[in-house]
């Protein structure tokens, strides 16, 4: 129980980080935009944000049911 409750603490932290992350690469998508970066380079950012959205909803997603749910069983 003491792994699962450290584990839980941790969550949050994981999730503000994850969002401040977020925040700095949108504010540096938009910086990319202002000056005409190359269509690479915006989709080097794009990329990055999607994980970053996808780690993030994970991490909330687990944050909100810390027990893994069990895999289905094969027929």
């Amino acid at each position: 129980m003491v792994g699962r409750r450290a584990k839980s603490q941790a969550l949050p932290m994981k999730v503000e980080q994850l969002t401040e992350r977020l925040r700095r690469l949108v504010l540096e998508r938009q910086s990319l935009r202002d000056r005409g970066a190359s269509t690479a380079d915006l989709e080097r950012n794009r990329l990055e944000i999607v994980r970053r959205q996808w780690e993030l909803s994970h991490a909330l997603i687990e944050s909100h049911n810390p027990e893994p749910l069990p895999l289905p069983q094969a027929a």
